[in-house]
């Protein structure tokens, strides 16, 4: 099932270039009021509700997919979890070009470990990349982004799969510079997820999935998770032995080779395989 949030948050399932409405089963989630639950409502009630989502999408009238604005499929995540320089050819590009490191001390994953984004950067796929700082460089990353499904606290490697609800695409923008990464990577607008989520019994193995960013029609990255130094179920289990992991915590799971600027104007072109395409412009 893909499952995508658009317009004035409705809730829909994509099938080819079509959506259907769903919104009717987000009447069944529990109602809330302060304090907010620490998790993301849809994401965790989501394996009770499958029935009921294919019931409302095959009653919906569908409409053009090219004809909606899509937000980030998961409305409420309480962390964004980043994993850095998680490819080693990228590891190397960085440490080979001063422009990306800036002096700053470039370590292995092992070494350095996670990092955290700001909930506030998040955007779904129609939204643009607003330039904050065009004076400085910015990146884009294109990345493999996993959601978390149920409560995870110190799972292993053998069952961390398990606690996936599904997988979208993600830009992990940055600025370059000398500052904290959790600083230049949470900029407004520059956590880009989408264009949809693939449920985790559809895409029930993340270890080599090829992906590919373009620029205005050029190829920028081009890689396969095969790739990647430590995969999904490692990420999980790293992450889980630090935090507490709720249903709708993103874990972004790094970037390949091939990281450049963008300029205002551009239009970066995500596709990650068994996931799907996603278009993003560039703006100041």
């Amino acid at each position: 099932m893909k499952l995508c949030r658009y317009d004035d948050n409705r809730l829909g399932v994509v099938r080819g270039d079509m959506v259907h409405d769903v919104s009717a089963v987000l009447d069944t989630l529990p109602a809330v009021r302060y304090p907010l639950p620490d998790h993301d409502p849809l994401i965790a009630a989501l394996p009770t509700l499958r029935d009921r989502i294919d019931a409302l999408a095959d009653a919906a009238v569908p409409v053009p997919l090219a004809g909606v604005h899509l937000l980030p499929p998961v409305a409420s995540p309480r962390k964004i979890i980043g994993a850095p320089v998680n490819y080693r050819l990228h590891h190397d590009e960085a440490l080979a070009d001063p422009t990306i490191h800036h002096q700053t001390n470039i370590m292995p994953i092992d070494k350095a470990g996670l990092f955290l984004k700001a909930t506030s950067s998040l955007i779904g796929a129609s939204s643009p990349v607003v330039l904050r700082h065009p004076d400085k460089r910015n990146d884009h990353e294109i990345e493999l982004v996993v959601v978390i499904g149920r409560r995870a606290d110190r799972v292993t490697q053998a069952d961390a799969l398990d606690y996936v609800a599904g997988y979208a695409i993600g830009l992990d923008m940055t600025v370059r510079g000398t500052e904290e990464r959790s600083m230049r990577k949470s900029i407004d607008t520059y956590t880009v997820l989408g264009p949809w989520m693939v449920t985790a019994d559809e895409l029930t193995d993340p270890s080599a999935l090829t992906m590919e960013l373009t620029i205005n029609g050029s190829t920028r990255q081009k890689a396969t998770t095969a790739d990647i130094l430590r995969d999904v179920p490692t990420l999980i289990e790293r992450a889980s032995s630090f935090y507490t992991l709720m249903p709708g915590d993103l874990i972004y799971t790094g970037t390949p080779e091939g990281v450049s600027a963008v300029q205002a104007g551009d239009v970066m072109v995500c596709s990650i395989e068994a996931i799907g395409t996603m278009q993003v412009a560039v703006t100041v």
